[in-house]
């Protein structure tokens, strides 16, 4: 004769026929709830699991199919711990052990300025455009690390012998959910690259090169514009696009400017971060031409004659590298300056990881991350 025992929640289980009980489970505490994870028992009984219940010890109740279940409704500062049972098509399963005691508390909220890195200039001619750039605000929840990455500024284009060669795009940034898209490089007789901000496009070509789109991938707000166009052969390159507004087009008097980027006081002061590169000039047959100027925040100017190197994105700025303005030799494009992740709220993280400067204004403390790392509120 089968014996049947009664089960804390409801119904009745089966033994031999409905699953053992869930082990090894743990609670993490959120915002007014918990996250509950475990292992699946073994022996599944007369059927497969269908389910499984996460209990409170305030008898608050959260279902799911699979580790962790989130229970909602808890107080917070209330310490609380769990059970877990299992179901099948028998019925419920025996409770788990309790697990570990948590007390919920609530979410911090923290503003953000993510800047990738900016794309690299190519070495005829294109500038690179800006790294894109992400401001706004985000909930956090306590005791839970998230990951912080810096992207890096792409490659300068450089060749040792008779080629164009196009610049790299730079690397994206991401904090928790967001992410920057690293800036798109420059063209070398080809169109710029998308990215965060659009690469300038190049003028080799009879009738120039199209910039790339910015905003790649879209979001909104829009992260970054599109690049500038080249005007034609041995002309103006077109320049990267900035944070704020599209690189300028090539022409007969030189590169077209790099796009301006976007200021930005989560820091207390006021700075100006991804700016577009300058596009590169090709003075053999215009003279008094004269490369385009980086976009403010950081873009790199573009060359100028026969020998011109573009300069360098500023670092943990995110500024895209100037067009350079030779395809041999080792005249190259300038770089794209790094990104960097910036990160305040009204109170101290509990840890860090990747050594980030800590400052503090108005009440805020601000954390400035220029190498990749983590923060736990």
């Amino acid at each position: 004769m089968r014996r049947y025992q009664a089960s804390i929640i409801s119904g009745t289980y089966r033994p031999f026929l409905t699953p053992d009980a869930p082990t090894a489970v743990t609670a993490t505490a959120g915002d007014a709830s918990a996250s509950v994870a475990f292992t699946a028992p073994t022996n599944v009984g007369g059927g497969a699991i269908t389910s499984y219940t996460a209990i409170s010890s305030g008898g608050q109740i959260g279902t799911g199919t699979s580790s962790p279940i989130t229970v909602s409704g808890l107080t917070n500062g209330t310490s609380y711990t769990f059970t877990v049972y299992a179901q099948n098509t028998y019925g419920p399963g025996p409770k788990s052990s309790s697990s570990n005691s948590v007390s919920p508390v609530a979410s911090v909220s923290v503003e953000y300025l993510v800047v990738a890195g900016g794309g690299g200039g190519a070495n005829v001619f294109g500038g690179g455009g800006a790294g894109g750039m992400r401001t706004g605000t985000i909930s956090l929840n306590p005791s839970t690390a998230y990951t912080v990455t810096v992207g890096a500024g792409g490659a300068g284009g450089t060749a040792s012998g008779s080629v164009a060669i196009n610049g790299t795009s730079g690397s994206n940034s991401v904090f928790s959910t967001i992410t920057a898209a690293g800036g798109g490089y420059g063209g070398a007789n080809a169109v710029g690259a998308a990215g965060g901000s659009g690469g300038g496009g190049g003028d080799w070509a009879a009738s120039g090169r199209a910039g790339g789109a910015g905003n790649t991938p879209s979001t909104t707000p829009s992260q970054g514009s599109n690049g500038g166009s080249g005007s034609g052969q041995d002309a103006g390159a077109g320049g990267g696009g900035g944070a704020s507004a599209v690189g300028g087009n090539g022409s007969t008097s030189g590169g077209g400017a790099g796009g301006a980027g976007t200021a930005s006081t989560i820091t207390g002061s006021s700075v100006t971060y991804a700016g577009g590169g300058g596009g590169g000039t090709f003075t053999g047959i215009y003279t008094g031409a004269t490369g385009g100027a980086g976009g403010a925040g950081g873009g790199g100017a573009g060359g100028v004659g026969m020998n011109g190197n573009g300069s360098n994105g500023t670092a943990n700025r995110g500024g895209g590298g100037g067009g350079g303005t030779r395809e041999y030799d080792t005249i190259g494009g300038g770089s794209g300056g790094s990104g960097v992740v910036i990160i305040r709220a009204l109170q101290a993280a509990a840890s860090t990881t990747g050594s980030p400067t800590v400052t503090t204004s108005g009440g805020y403390t601000i954390y400035t991350f220029t190498a990749s790392g983590s923060i736990t509120y």
